[in-house]
């Protein structure tokens, strides 16, 4: 299907966003953003649960590094959030290898770059890998950026194993039971600036404690997180990064949740990152948020330093 161009975007001059059809009356919205010589190809920015594209000094860093920026908000994500939708879900994670795909025809075919490189997000994270893994014969990429990505569950040893047993049961029979109502107030408490941080986001798009979670989408991870911990075949050079530390189930935010990832265990991260692929560089980042290009701004001054020189190596 093809792409249907909107040369305007909520984050102002400089963006625009493209539309991409879907199957079945669905679609994403691929943001863009060039760069004024764009002579190391692009990077596609895939974001998490409950969440869309809206970092713009993300964008602009890698702008100012001879990238063309894109970023793909998924179906029922942010700009692609439609009325009726229920938000952020899917039955199957590969549902988004369909948009991530469409991004990528337009990167490659449209605008001509030979060179990409994706970045994945937490949820995001584990669905760029699966898509790498299963696209790895395809010569569409050259590099897998990793930012805190959601590789395990970040529960008790008893709700990660007989708890995904009733998950994918439950998952099966009653996908859109809710199984939370969201994730909490802690970790969008330490990015919103009405609360404790810095960033200024749509709240209708990226809710402080975030969308509901559904049985069917929660099965969905967890045959990811399965498919991942067998071993992936990612053929292209890998950087995880992750915080230095988690601080999880806290009710309450306390200033502890500025210096933390709140919401995934980065020991799962170290553990389960090398089955990604054959090269697989893990960096912890000290001080770091979930989200690390969000965290304060040495933090993500260091994450982004580490992207950079990564990208250079290879």
């Amino acid at each position: 299907m093809d792409a249907i161009e909107d040369p305007a975007d909520v984050l102002g001059p400089g963006y625009q966003t493209r539309r991409l059809p879907l199957n079945g009356d669905l679609e994403a919205v691929l943001v863009r953003r060039r760069a004024r010589t764009p002579n190391r190809g692009a990077v596609l920015y895939v974001h998490g649960f409950a969440d869309y594209f809206f970092q713009t000094h993300v964008a602009e860093h890698f702008t100012e590094r001879h990238f063309d920026f894109y970023a793909v908000d998924l179906r029922a994500y942010g700009r692609s959030l439609r009325p009726g939708q229920v938000a952020c879900y899917v039955t199957d994670l590969t549902e988004h290898f369909e948009e991530i795909d469409a991004a990528v025809r337009v990167i490659r075919e449209e605008d001509g770059h030979r060179s990409l490189v994706v970045v994945g997000h937490s949820t995001g994270g584990l669905t760029a890998s699966l898509w790498a893994h299963e696209r790895r014969d395809d010569d569409v990429l050259d590099a897998l950026v990793l930012n805190s990505p959601w590789l395990d569950l970040a529960e008790p040893w008893l709700l990660r194993t007989a708890g995904t047993v009733l998950v994918r049961a439950v998952g099966r029979v009653a996908p859109r039971l809710v199984l939370r109502p969201g994730l909490g107030p802690v970790y969008g408490h330490s990015i919103h600036r009405d609360h404790h941080g810095e960033w200024d986001f749509d709240t209708a798009w990226k809710p402080v404690e975030a969308f509901p979670v559904h049985a069917g989408w929660l099965r969905a991870v967890r045959r990811g997180h399965a498919r991942l911990h067998r071993g992936l075949d990612v053929r292209v050079p890998v950087l995880l990064l992750r915080s230095g530390r988690s601080h999880l189930r806290a009710r309450a935010w306390t200033a502890e949740a500025m210096t933390a990832d709140t919401v995934l265990d980065v020991a799962h991260m170290q553990r389960w990152g090398p089955k990604i692929g054959r090269d697989v560089r893990i960096v912890a980042v000290e001080g770091g948020m979930h989200d690390l290009f969000l965290s304060a701004e040495p933090v993500r001054r260091r994450a982004l330093a580490e992207v950079d020189e990564f990208l250079d190596s290879i």
